[in-house]
């Protein structure tokens, strides 16, 4: 098991490096750029954008490293996987297509707490509730909305051209499923080496204390913005 001094040694990388993430997890610069000029259908360049702001999406990703974390079944991360992914991608097409209004800083501080939310249930914090106890497959259904709305306000702050809307979303959604299937693979990959590890289950616990602290540091993170921006 992780030792404390370790324990704060890893604290104290997720609260300094998650703002800065934070700030870089965007479409921006000349991808921002592309997307407020381009008129008409471009599926190739927006299923780019979409594998790279999933790849690049720590919150995404850390939400999934903690639904996959004891997972060692493949049609287990597959149903838990398509949750998720159904859940995000209803609410990105329908969040830009009916230009739902969302604060994008409470969207991404929810996005923070369900990452919270997994690894508290991997630490077995809510075992104790019984019969009301969350169920975990509606929980990533969930909460895979509300990670769609966090993709779609990174959209509508860019203006989308209403010309080949429809394609572009689509096209970004598939990139976001490409970007979030190579990403995963990774993950379910590192995982199923480290089950293997006779110290995995005594190190389990600490690992999903630290994947809080950085939802939790996430989630305070976009409070703070949303008052300072207020």
């Amino acid at each position: 098991m992780l030792n404390r001094q370790q324990m704060l040694h890893g604290a104290l990388l997720v609260t300094v490096l998650l703002p800065v993430t934070a700030i870089a997890h965007s479409i921006a610069g000349g991808d921002a750029d592309f997307v407020t000029s381009n008129a008409g259908a471009a599926a190739g360049p927006f299923i780019y954008l979409g594998a790279k702001h999933m790849v690049t999406g720590y919150d995404h990703l850390l939400f999934l490293a903690g639904v996959v974390f004891f997972l060692n079944r493949p049609w287990h991360i597959v149903q838990y996987v398509s949750l998720f992914a159904l859940g995000h991608s209803l609410t990105l097409l329908a969040g830009v297509l009916t230009n739902i209004s969302i604060n994008a800083y409470l969207i991404d501080a929810i996005i923070g707490l369900s990452v919270v939310y997994k690894a508290l249930e991997n630490m077995g914090a809510f075992n104790s509730l019984g019969r009301w106890r969350p169920d975990t497959r509606w929980a990533v259904f969930v909460f895979g909305l509300f990670h769609g709305l966090g993709l779609s306000a990174s959209l509508q702050e860019l203006n989308l051209h209403p010309d080949g809307l429809l394609i572009n979303l689509i096209s970004f959604n598939v990139g976001v499923e490409l970007g979030q299937l190579t990403a995963l693979s990774m993950i379910v990959i590192g995982f199923s080496l480290w089950r293997r590890h006779p110290g995995f289950q005594s190190m389990a616990f600490t690992s999903n204390a630290i994947l809080m602290m950085a939802g939790f540091t996430l989630m305070m993170y976009q409070l703070t913005a949303w008052q300072l921006n207020a």
